[in-house]
């Protein structure tokens, strides 16, 4: 997939607590942003309950200017006239599809103020998505019915827009795009995810306000129950379809919503949704390792013969059967008969597994072997002036993917566990946990994990990673800070994944206490806004014995899941 293309999904829709910026890596906001011309396109400005007026371009097929069709809806705080826009108008009314593109209130041509973000996109009193399907319906150009489509930020207006039930949406396809602001978006495990917010909120001159507010809440509360969207999955009533990839920074929002909405959605969505999941970053194929062809994305493919069936009734399928979840087994790159590097496809989702736990023992090891040891620790010092620099993993406006973990694997503040040379390849197909008992010589601090497969010739690419802030190891409401040496149990959240590690290769996973710019520096000082100037050193105490097992969990499944080509 070229970058010109892929970059129809560089989009970022949270803000999160930032003190500092990041060095941008290839992300631009001029590529997503700049106005191009869309010749066929005519202007309307869409009034909303509230009186505010909307920028909206539409797009018809060319032919019977008297004819009536379904429209596909993007709404976007990019500019309607940017990438998105153009492309979408290029190729949708190709398909006798109406196009319709809209600037997010406060942005470019709309009315109204950007602050807070999404302000007007969901459930609350203003209902901007609502007010937009149903204003299309009754355009003397539309048959009344309506799909919705986009990336990201465009994925978030529509996850915040299906709760509202507008009558005449028929469909949604939704890509790459969270389902819990707090725990996906501008948080993670606690701990703020603060390279997103400023170079995003930089890049596209978002209203900086936003930035203000959500520093102002820290913790899980009322705030962020309004921006819940797994919450609101009852009252989803279309069949969606959820589209992420392995190395996208909402990858877990993605398989969230699919869940909550094909599990507990309204009678239209309820078993007649999607989830299709790849090798992909934000934008594309992964940059760290070269896939097979087979892997390559094809987005545009799969929401035209989504589009096409639930809007007009054709079928572009060729008539293959499919199952809801359609996923990418990912193998070793570069390596001949290696197993992975396959599609899958499974009933639900996460497929069924068995949790098998493997222990990080003193010395390094990883195993299957549960620690005999009655005691048994391995400490290191976490200055939060000195963090571990972050080296690929779910980001947007930085590296990003599964790089090589090496140069950060030598520090003093980092500790390696990894198994011997596989025998057998071993697979992980779901949800991937660590389980850490641990203490610290101040009353907060983070511990950070990684998931790395290490290859024959030493390259440690990594495949996941996570953090948890100590202070709210029990609760993201309720923090509570701990007391200096006293042992704890924690849980950092890896996300999900679906690898075969490959015989001849090893398995790794290394723990520490940072992953800057990607996760804010814990100052060790409990302080709930991350002041850094009187932050502390902190010695942090990993235990590995029998009565303190730390482990990762990794999901290992027990049947063979359908292919398909």
């Amino acid at each position: 997939m070229s970058r010109s293309a892929g970059s129809m999904l560089v989009a970022l829709a949270c803000v999160c607590q930032a003190p500092v910026v990041a060095e941008t890596s290839d992300y631009s906001a001029e590529k997503i942003s700049r106005e191009r011309e869309i010749p066929d396109a005519k202007t309307y400005m869409v009034a909303m309950r509230d009186g505010a007026k909307l920028a909206t371009d539409v797009t018809l097929p060319k032919g019977d200017p008297e004819a009536k069709y379904p429209a596909v809806l993007v709404r976007t705080p990019y500019n309607r006239r940017g990438l998105v826009g153009e492309k979408s108008s290029q190729i949708v009314p190709r398909l006798g599809l109406a196009m319709v593109v809209q600037d997010l209130r406060g942005r470019f041509g709309s009315e109204g103020e950007d602050f807070p973000i999404h302000v007007g996109c969901g459930w609350g009193e203003i209902r901007d998505g609502y007010d937009t399907i149903e204003w299309i319906a009754k355009q003397p150009w539309c048959n009344g019915k309506v799909g919705t489509f986009g990336p990201s930020a465009m994925g978030i207006t529509q996850n915040l827009t299906l709760p509202t039930q507008p009558p005449h949406l028929v469909c949604a396809f939704v890509m790459v795009a969270p389902s819990d602001m707090y725990n996906q978006a501008t948080h993670w495990g606690g701990a703020p995810r603060q390279v997103l917010a400023i170079n995003w909120t930089k890049a596209h001159g978002f209203d900086r306000r936003n930035l203000d507010l959500f520093r102002a809440h820290p913790c899980y509360d009322e705030f962020w129950d309004t921006w819940n969207m797994e919450k609101q999955a009852g009252r989803v009533n279309v069949p969606v379809v959820y589209y992420g990839g392995w190395y996208d920074m909402f990858c877990q929002g993605t398989i969230n919503t699919f869940v909550a909405a094909q599990t507990r959605g309204g009678p239209g969505a309820r078993g007649k949704c999607r989830l299709i999941m790849g090798p992909w970053e934000h934008d594309g194929l992964s940059e760290g390792l070269t896939y097979p062809a087979n892997a390559k994305p094809k987005f545009e493919l799969w929401a035209i013969q989504w589009l096409a069936r639930h809007l007009k009734g054709t079928d572009l399928s060729g008539g293959k059967p499919t199952k809801p979840v359609y996923y990418y087994v990912m193998g070793a790159c570069g390596e001949q008969d290696a197993p992975g590097n396959v599609w899958r496809s499974a009933d639900t989702w996460p497929v069924p597994s068995k949790p098998v736990p493997y222990y990080l023992h003193k010395g390094g090891q990883l195993s299957t072997d549960k620690p005999t040891e009655a005691r048994a620790s391995v400490s290191y010092t976490y200055d939060p002036k000195d963090p571990v620099p972050t080296r690929g993993g779910s980001n947007l406006t930085i590296k990003r993917g599964p790089m090589d973990q090496r140069p950060v694997e030598d520090r003093p503040d980092v500790v390696l566990f990894t198994t011997p040379v596989l025998t057998q390849p071993v697979e992980a197909t779901g949800h991937i946990t660590v389980k850490l008992w641990a203490a610290s010589s101040c009353e907060d601090t983070d511990f950070t994990a990684k998931l790395s497969d290490v290859y024959p010739d030493g390259r440690s690419m990594l495949v996941l990673d996570g953090i948890v802030r100590a202070r709210y190891r029990e609760s993201f409401s309720r923090p509570k800070r701990m007391k200096p040496g006293e042992v704890y149990p924690f849980e950092i959240d890896l996300w999900s994944t679906s690898i075969i590690f490959n015989k001849g290769h090893r398995i790794r996973v290394a723990i520490s206490s940072s992953n800057a710019p990607r996760f804010g520096p814990n100052p060790n000082t409990g302080d709930a806004v991350n002041e850094m100037a009187d932050a502390v050193v902190a010695t942090n105490t990993i235990y590995l014995d029998r009565d303190h097992p730390s482990h990762i969990i990794l999901p290992q499944p027990t049947g063979q899941e359908g292919t398909r080509p």
